[in-house]
């Protein structure tokens, strides 16, 4: 009620409906537009605070994902001594990443130099990211080069460091 006594009052101010006690309860143009403008700056706000948090909550789960899937793998490793080929064959199924899209799975150990050059993940150093397998998930932009500071590697969700480091490529 304060509010909008005060708007009325600065609109009869600037004689916009002039000083008639007999007033029809109505919005102005004027009022209008400032809600409007209200609810515009607000909803500015809003959407680009709820799209970072849906992407934060994209890259948990795939951090999560790479977790479990690397688990699954590594009572493989132990039944089996090495790792397997492919995620089917430790009978893992076929799994989407947050974004839709397959995991990528490369087996490493066993592989010569010329597979390891062809096929490994690259850090900053040009070392492979790591010496048993990689794991990871492309991100958002579905984009991925082996090294991993290629901008298209940016948001890749990797595994590195046989495990020790699971998440986003850029803080790697």
């Amino acid at each position: 009620m304060c509010c909008n006594g005060f708007i009325d009052m600065f609109i009869d101010m600037l004689s916009i409906r002039g000083q008639s006690k007999k007033r029809e309860k109505a919005m102005t143009l004027i009022e209008l537009l400032l809600v409007v403008a209200i609810v515009g700056t607000l909803s500015a706000i809003a959407v680009p605070i709820s799209s970072n948090y849906i992407d934060k909550q994209r890259k948990a789960t795939a951090i999560t994902d790479i977790r479990r899937i690397e688990g699954e793998i590594s009572r493989f490793l132990a039944v089996k001594g090495s790792p397997p080929n492919s995620l089917a064959d430790a009978g893992i199924s076929t799994q989407h990443d947050p974004w839709g899209r397959d995991y990528v799975y490369q087996r490493i150990q066993g592989l010569s130099k010329a597979e390891m050059d062809a096929k490994c993940r690259w850090d900053k150093y040009d070392k492979p990211l790591n010496n048993d397998f990689d794991l990871y998930s492309v991100g958002k932009d579905g984009e991925s080069k082996p090294k991993i500071t290629h901008k298209d590697s940016y948001d890749d969700i990797i595994r590195a460091h046989d495990g020790t480091y699971v998440g986003p490529a850029s803080e790697y």
